[in-house]
Parts: C-alpha cells; sequence; structure tokens
C-alpha cells in the first residue's frame, strides 16, 4: 500500500479568497495512469490532476468518470500550485496541447484553444435572478451552461453549469466554458459563477483565448493507493 498526498487548491475564488472550485492535484509518478479515474472518483473533485513532470508542465486531468484532454480551472490551479512550489513552468502540457501560462498580480491566466473544451448546451437567460433560480435536478445533459450578462456594456455576466451525465451535478467554476463563450461574444469577460467564484477572460483570436483568477491554498489530505 502506497500513501499518496494530495494536494488541494480553490480556483477562481473572489478577491477576498472565498468560494473557488476545489481541485485536487497529485504526483503523477506514484498514480500508474490505469488507476488514476478509480483515484479521480474516489476523490471526488469535480476535476483531479496527475502530475507526471512538473518542470515540463505534462499532466492529465481527470473528473470522476472520464479523463478530459482540457479544462481551465485544473490548468490555472495547477499553474499557480507549480510556482508556489518554486517551479518556472511557462507552459502546460496536456493532451489537448501546450498552454501558456501568463502571471499579473495576484491573477493567474492561461491560453487555450476553445474548441479543446467540452461540448455544451447554451441557455442565455433573461436575468441573474433565473439563473440562480434554477433547479440542477432540472438538468440532464453532459454539460448545461446557463449564463445572463449583468452588464453587457461593462461585459460582466452570472452563470452556473450542471453536468450531471460527467459525475459534477453543479460545476462551482468552468474555464473552458468561459474560453467558450468569450470566442462567441468575441469580447473580454469578467463572469461570476456557482456560488460567487471569479473567471476573467481575454481574447486574443477565435483559436486563441485566456482564463484566468485568483487561486488559494486549501488543506492537504493523503489517501491509500
Amino acid at each position: 500500500m502506497t500513501t499518496v498526498d494530495v494536494h488541494v487548491v480553490r480556483v477562481f475564488v473572489d478577491p477576498s479568497g472565498a468560494f473557488g472550485n476545489p481541485l485536487g492535484i497529485v504526483d503523477g509518478t506514484l498514480v500508474p495512469v490505469d488507476a488514476r479515474l478509480g483515484v479521480a472518483a474516489a476523490l471526488g473533485y469535480s476535476e483531479t490532476v496527475f502530475i507526471d513532470d512538473p518542470a515540463d508542465g505534462v499532466l492529465q486531468i481527470f473528473t470522476p468518470t472520464v479523463e478530459m484532454p482540457f479544462a481551465g480551472h485544473p490548468t490555472v490551479g495547477v499553474a499557480w500550485w507549480l510556482h508556489s512550489q518554486g517551479y518556472d513552468t511557462p507552459v502546460l502540457r496536456v493532451p489537448a496541447g501546450p498552454v501558456p501560462v501568463t502571471r499579473s498580480g495576484d491573477i493567474t491566466s492561461v491560453q487555450a484553444d476553445p474548441s479543446w473544451g467540452s461540448t455544451f448546451t447554451w441557455r442565455q437567460l433573461e436575468s441573474p435572478d433565473e439563473v440562480l433560480a434554477a433547479d440542477p435536478a432540472s438538468f440532464s445533459d453532459d454539460h448545461t451552461y446557463l449564463w445572463s450578462w449583468i452588464s453587457e456594456e461593462t461585459g460582466t455576466i452570472r452563470s452556473r453549469m450542471f453536468a450531471p451525465a460527467m459525475g459534477i451535478p453543479e460545476d462551482e467554476a468552468t474555464g473552458s466554458a468561459a474560453t467558450q463563450l468569450t470566442a462567441r461574444l468575441a469580447r473580454p469577460l469578467h463572469i461570476t459563477q456557482g456560488t460567487g467564484s471569479q473567471l476573467l477572460t481575454t481574447l486574443i483570436s477565435p483559436t486563441a483565448v485566456t482564463v484566468g483568477g485568483r487561486v488559494a491554498a486549501a488543506p492537504s489530505h493523503t489517501f491509500n493507493l
């Protein structure tokens, strides 16, 4: 039996450090590839990352039910965590492709092609109140993204995302969806998702969008393999 550390961060916290989407981070050299999905399911985070080479940024991302070629909150969270551990890793390497990393103050951002993310059912609602009133049990598609303008003038949005088929009844903050919505609307956005997580995006081109935010450390724990 091997005891493995699980480092936990909360990704896309607000300026006070509240909210954020928890992410499990595991040393991939300790977990065989064919065991990673089971570990991710047992841990129960919306995503868990297994880092195979921290200096070169090589990693895999798993939900409780499937491997993801790219996901936003895991790459932002890992980029922040690697930097906190003393690694200068300018590019993360996920199955979808290279993911450049940038930092500005307390904001960590990654750049990705919006097409790398999951396929979403998009539902624009009339008001943030409608978004907040939605019942997660009403949604059965793989990924349903509800959103409304808080202010179209300032590019601020309120959103929620449900993915019950992926083992995620509601995702607190979805970076890949933020990249896709930014490309769809062709403008930078400030998105408040879930209970209050904050995502910031920029549009470089139709195939290059950044998504970023603040990250905070959470208590670590262990599991036995």
